[in-house]
């Protein structure tokens, strides 16, 4: 062997080194052999001469081919070609490139596996017959011959000699391929250990213990055999330990030989060729280095070893953990001499400089960087190593690694050792059987450790194990005394969930590792450490399997499980349905607690089995799935009284693929009925859709579960995510469908589902969410009332939506108004700061109540509802405007000092409930009623608490008027409002009852001696408001006919007061004259009408604003009053006034065009127009030219035989002083010779015709677009009537 090759690095002194070392014969010696004929094969009978091709197949003679049988003779053919092709192939692996080279040692492995003898001939006797063959060739060679030893089933124990020899002399052999061709050759040892591996090691052992520094092929060998885990058996492993074991034993002496152990030391120094990859000799030495030090006895010599292989350099981390190996190996005996060598080395001044301030300034510095990393893994192999013995042992070196991890400079390096450090630790805690009973000091600590490792890692990558082993070693703390306070589990569960959860997509994951030179398997990886995270998972329920453990840790799920990135979502759901697969299967809860708190996981599963990514889904729906089988367990261990262990049995025999019994053994024993249901229920429940699961899974929940359920529904109802938002409104719907009359809280979902409303886009999703409301209302009516209160000052659109939905049945529909009307008489006043809060919550409700019952009036489902409730409305809706009133009565202002700012409004004026009161009469068919008081304009008269009662005496007035057939209704519902102990709505009620005195349906309702009784007694009420409207109620004529001639008596001498100067006696006395007329009632003014109406009529042109408006309004009091009767000559009156009526609409004067309006509108009536709706709202709002128009062509239309009369009136008014009363006769004459030109030439003379066409140039500068454009045609078609008329 060549010298040179074994020389150390000229750096060394050759003298320094072991001189035995240099010469391979003297390290491995060849086997002796028995017989030299065993150097030609063990079948010499059978072998050729194979010097060339051509004479193997023509060295045999014709006779002695002739002698074979035939069969022998194809047999022979055969293993000739064969033996043929292998020479062949042999031979041109010389020149064979890599791609022909893999082919060749293909086929001779097959060739081996069919005929391994043929092959293993051949290749002997190609190694003798070409001794000259390359170095290249021969390595090439021996990879051949290691793969045909391995593939052969069985080897010769003369072949194991002939090969082991041939291995021995080449593996010590220097060449120009150095270790690649010694590894070749010891490749082939290996192989033949394959099947005679004591052999082997005999002469192993003879090489190792010559008291020689041994080869490095020879380590080589020795180290695949300790890491070969396929080469030998499990009993095979052990005796090797074993032998190994005895050969270190017997390696100590050479431990205190000083040139082995230099040698020793320099082998394990020396830089590996690739830093990364450790040979495998070196390996081996650190495992030999280990064993003889644990085989030494003296402690100082185990010390000095130790802390001389410390002092070596950390830089590589193969070289860190062989380190640490050796250190572990040597612990099993001398643990305390190892403690006591690694706390001393920690102490140690470069270790102290490479903890506080490292520096890279020179390379000294890398030798030390990482030794933090070599001592954690070196606590980790002596935990590991030291077994039994290392339970007292944990928290010191817990609390060592504890110290190097916070300590140390931070890199991949440290966490990696660190872990593999843990993980060793964890493996020797979790080996001794009494580490579930010992108390663990530094757990809380090292988890702190583990916690803030895993924040550090990157959220975008995953490249490593630190992750997975992480949630490893965080399982086996949780399964170690002492428990986890809850603090500091929810922080671990939290930390890992977003560790895992929010990784990028593993598209993403696979994107970032493709700068690698050697990228992991990402998607491996991955699931690794989901699997981890479930583990951790299984773990902790199973340490504490209780129904609040598991909700615990599923709590700390839902925000992943609503997580708006789907792959977070799907992560999340996968565990989740693990922990719950793992409980179904293994039912490990505690049977004594019932199954609670799960509706809030059953609507997030119930939610996502929606999701569109489908892997969620089925994962969703599997959960479902496992949790109705945990649901049905627990339900048939309470029905049946079965324990856990028998359900737990019975669970998982239903796991199995193979029949309970056979239906072939007749003697077999029955399965148990309760197994048969149980695995019937478990085969049915897996092929139901996911809306059915749920159904099934909420009969068993309870109350609070349901409403768990369903506020994880609600409140999915405002994820930005479409599917999320339509499965909740479904889930929602389908569940209150099922269990709405049992559910409790309701009135806070109405509030939620309020509040999501306003966001919900989806048609469907809002339609299901007001049909859950529609049905929670058939049995939490009152509750949903009151909640939606709350939100309803304002009213906005979503919650009249609501309120829709809560009357969509007509049943509900009559209940919500009457509810609400309760809560509108609550009617409480406002509450001081030192009030309870319930007095002011109630006074804003009633206040809402007002609010809602005016909106709901123009709701379509609440429309049969308000018409039935029509008495009860009105009276709660006069009521409350006093008790509006009542409110906002501004303070009393000083004496000589300025007013104070108003009190601010409270959150309702009075005009809500004013336009509540106008839209009922509107929306339940009594706009007569309403248009009575809006023409008269006597709305006003209900914002003053003054004028109140007159307000409401006109509007019961006005429904005796028009005869309104609700009366008999408000009279009964009213008389129990007179013994009310409210003031108000006893004032209210009187007020109204005064007025229906002149209603013939009074009688139907309450006959006249029971009015009287009810007048007498209000004569007796607290309230002097009340006793005074008693009493003019008892002067009612229907009590006093006589009164009645008296009154009419009267009458002529009021009409002559008409005439007085004075124009407020002259107004006072039309106004006396009005209420004579009212006073009458039915028996009416007689021969006096045509008297009352003469003179009223006279005053229409009056100078004087208040007569001509108290003179339209007595006018139309007179026409109100006499409507049933109709006498002709009143009806004349009638006619006659239309125009002027009509004109006066455009009066100066407000308060005359008011009188004017209603007076025009009762004479309508009277003389019974066509379209009266349309003619009131035309004169109620209508204020342009075509409102103009449309009055004209009734007037036309229904006066026809007066229409010299009215033309005539309206020519007469060209003349009137007033300008806008002129413009109207214009626009009325203009109309007039618009579809009457000839009668309209005739009567007007030329000073009118003259005075006309002024009037429409006046009305050419009018603001009104029309008016002007029909001035300007007027103007031309005026003079061409008049012409034409001439001729």
């Amino acid at each position: 062997m060549d010298r040179k090759h074994f020389e150390r690095p000229h750096s060394r002194a050759s003298a320094g080194r072991p001189s035995s070392a240099l010469s391979y014969n003297s390290r491995i010696s060849p086997i002796p052999t028995k017989d030299p004929s065993h150097m030609r094969g063990p079948q010499d009978s059978g072998r050729r001469n194979r010097q060339s091709l051509s004479t193997i197949l023509l060295c045999k003679s014709k006779s002695s081919q002739a002698a074979l049988a035939p069969k022998e003779h194809t047999m022979f053919m055969e293993e000739a070609y064969n033996s043929a092709i292998c020479f062949k192939m042999l031979r041109d692996m010389s020149s064979a490139d890599p791609y022909h080279l893999k082919y060749m040692l293909k086929k001779l492995k097959n060739m081996a596996q069919g005929s391994p003898n043929l092959v293993m001939e051949t290749m002997h006797d190609y190694f003798m017959d070409n001794p000259e063959i390359s170095t290249r060739h021969k390595f090439r060679l021996f990879q051949a011959l290691e793969i045909v030893i391995k593939a052969s089933d069985s080897l010769d124990e003369s072949w194991e000699q002939i090969f082991m020899k041939l291995a021995l002399e080449n593996m010590a052999k220097s060449t120009e391929l150095e270790d690649t061709y010694q590894d070749a050759a010891s490749k082939v040892l290996v192989a033949i250990c394959k099947h005679s591996w004591q052999v082997v090691t005999q002469h192993l052992e003879a090489e190792l213990l010559t008291g020689i520094f041994p080869h490095r092929s020879l380590l080589y060998v020795m180290g695949l055999l300790s890491s070969d885990e396929e080469l030998f058996s499990e009993e095979d492993k052990a005796n090797w330990e074993q032998k190994l074991t005895q050969m270190a034993i017997k390696s100590v002496p050479f431990l205190n030989t000083d040139v082995w152990a230099k040698e020793l030391l320099w082998t394990l120094s020396k830089p590996s060729p690739t830093q990364q990859e450790q040979p495998p000799e070196k390996t081996f030495l650190f495992i030999y280095y280990g064993l003889i030090l644990q085989a030494e006895g003296n402690s100082a010599t185990v010390r000095t070893h130790l802390q001389t292989l410390l002092g070596t350099s950390h830089q590589w981390p193969k070289q860190r953990e062989g380190i640490a190996l050796t250190l572990g190996l040597a612990a099993t005996r001398h643990l305390d001499d190892v403690w006591a060598v690694l706390d001393r080395f920690g102490r140690s001044t470069p270790i102290k400089c490479s903890l506080h301030s490292f520096s890279q300034k020179n390379t000294e510095d890398l030798q030390w960087k990482w030794a933090s990393s070599t001592i954690l893994l070196a606590y980790g192999q002596v935990a590991a190593k030291a077994k039994a013995h290392i339970l007292p042992w944990v928290d010191n070196i817990l609390s060592r690694m504890i110290f190097y991890f916070h300590y140390s400079s931070w890199d991949e390096i440290l966490k990696q050792s660190f872990l593999s450090a843990i993980l060793m630790l964890m493996g020797a805690i979790h080996r001794d059987e009494g580490a579930h009973s010992y108390e663990f000091a530094q757990t809380s600590k090292l988890l702190e450790c583990l916690m803030v490792l895993m924040e550090k890692e990157p959220q975008d990558t995953l490249c490593t194990l630190s992750r997975q082993q992480t949630i490893n070693i965080i399982s086996s703390l949780c399964e170690l005394p002492p428990p986890l306070d809850f603090e500091k589990k929810s922080k671990l569960l939290s930390t890992c969930f977003r560790s895992v959860f929010a990784l990028p997509l593993l598209d993403v994951l696979e994107k970032h590792s493709c700068l690698f030179l050697e990228p992991p398997n990402i998607k491996t990886l991955y699931n690794k450490t989901l699997e981890a995270l479930d583990q951790m998972l299984h773990s902790l329920i199973t340490q504490n399997p209780t129904h609040a453990e598991l909700h615990f840790l599923l709590s700390h799920m839902y925000v992943w499980l609503a997580s708006e990135k789907s792959h977070e979502r799907q992560r999340a759901v996968s565990s989740c349905t693990s922990l719950l697969k793992f409980l179904s299967h293994n039912l490990l809860l505690d049977p004594k607690e019932n199954f609670k708190r799960f509706g809030q996981l059953v609507g997030m599963l119930g939610v996502l089995c929606q999701d569109p990514d489908k892997a969620t889904q089925n994962s969703s729906l599997e959960g479902l799935c496992h949790l109705h089988q945990l649901l049905m367990y627990q339900k048939e261990r309470e029905a049946s009284g079965v324990t856990p262990k028998t359900l737990r049995k019975l669970c998982q025999s239903s796991e199995d693929e193979a029949p309970p019994w056979s239906s072939e053994d007749q003697r077999a024993t029955p399965p148990d009925p309760l197994e048969t249901m149980l695995q019937q229920e478990k085969n049915q429940v897996f092929q139901l859709s996911s809306s059915q699961v749920i159904k099934e899974i909420t009969q068993h929940l309870t109350v609070g579960e349901l409403n768990d359920l369903l506020w994880t529904a609600i409140n999915s109802l405002g994820s930005n995510s479409s599917f999320c938002v339509q499965a909740a409104a479904e889930m929602l719907l389908a569940v209150i469908q099922d269990h709405g009359a049992k559910l409790k809280t309701v009135a806070n979902m109405g509030r939620a589902i309020h509040i999501h409303l306003c966001s919900l886009r989806i048609p469907q999703a809002k339609e299901n969410a007001l049909r859950a409301i529609t049905l929670l209302a058939r049995s939490h009516t009152p509750e949903l009332v009151a909640a939606f209160l709350d939100f309803s000052i304002p009213l906005d659109s979503n919650a009249f939506q609501l309120w829709k939905a809560l009357g969509t049945e007509q049943p509900v529909s009559h209940l919500v108004l009457a509810i609400l009307l309760a809560w509108l008489q609550q009617r409480p006043l406002p509450t001081s700061a030192s009030d309870s809060g319930n007095r002011e919550k109630t006074y804003l409700r009633s206040l809402a109540a007002m609010n809602t019952l005016h909106e709901l009036q123009f709701a379509r489902e609440f429309k049969n509802a308000v018409q039935e409730a029509y008495p009860q409305l009105l009276l709660a809706l006069v009521t409350q405007m006093h008790y509006i009133l009542e409110l906002d009565l501004p303070p009393e202002t000083p004496p000589r000092e300025p007013a104070q700012e108003a009190a601010p409004p409270g959150p309702q004026s009075c005009s809500t409930s004013l336009e509540a009161l106008k839209s009922l009469l509107s929306t339940t068919g009594h706009w007569h009623d309403f248009a009575h008081l809006e023409l008269q304009g006597a709305w006003k008269l209900f914002d003053t608490i003054h004028t109140y009662p007159k307000g409401v005496c006109l509007l019961a007035r006005a429904m005796v008027q028009s005869h309104c057939k609700q009366i008999k209704a408000v009279l009964n519902q009213l008389l129990p409002s007179l013994r009310s102990p409210q003031e108000r709505e006893r004032k209210a009620a009187i007020l109204i009852l005064t007025e229906f005195l002149y209603s013939p349906a009074l009688l139907e309702v309450l006959p006249q001696q029971a009015a009287l009784t009810v007048l007498g007694r209000g004569l007796r009420d607290p309230s002097c408001e009340v006793r005074v409207l008693s009493l003019q109620g008892l002067g009612n004529i229907l009590f006093c006919p006589e009164k009645g001639s008296l009154l009419r008596g009267q009458l002529p001498a009021f009409l002559d007061g008409f005439f007085q100067n004075s124009e407020l006696m002259v107004v006072r006395i039309m106004g006396t004259v009005s209420d004579v007329l009212h006073r009458l009632g039915m028996q009416g003014a007689g021969a006096q009408t045509l008297g009352v109406a003469i003179n009223a009529r006279s005053f229409f042109d009056d100078e004087r604003d208040a007569i001509r408006a108290a003179a339209m309004a007595l006018f139309g009091d007179l026409v109100a009053v006499m409507a049933d009767r109709e006498p002709s000559s009143l009806q004349t009156q009638v006619h006659q006034s239309m125009v002027p009526l009509l004109l006066h609409l455009k009066d100066e004067c407000p308060a005359v065009a008011t009188q004017a309006k209603y007076a025009f509108y009762r004479c309508a009536l009277l003389l019974r127009w066509q379209l009266p709706h349309t003619l009131f709202c035309t004169l109620a709002w209508e204020r342009g030219l075509s409102a103009r128009h449309f009055l004209w062509t009734c007037l036309m239309t229904h006066s026809q035989e007066e229409f010299s009369i009215h033309l005539s009136q309206a020519i007469s008014y060209l003349h009137s002083r007033h300008h806008h009363i002129k413009m109207w006769a214009a626009l009325f004459i203009g109309y007039t010779t618009c579809y009457h030109p000839q009668a309209v030439s005739q009567m007007v003379k030329d000073v009118d015709a003259n005075l006309l066409l002024r009037t429409f140039e006046d009305l050419k500068q009018d603001p009104e677009p029309g008016v002007r454009e029909f001035a300007a045609r007027q103007l031309s078609f005026f003079p061409k009537v008049s012409t034409r008329s001439q001729k």
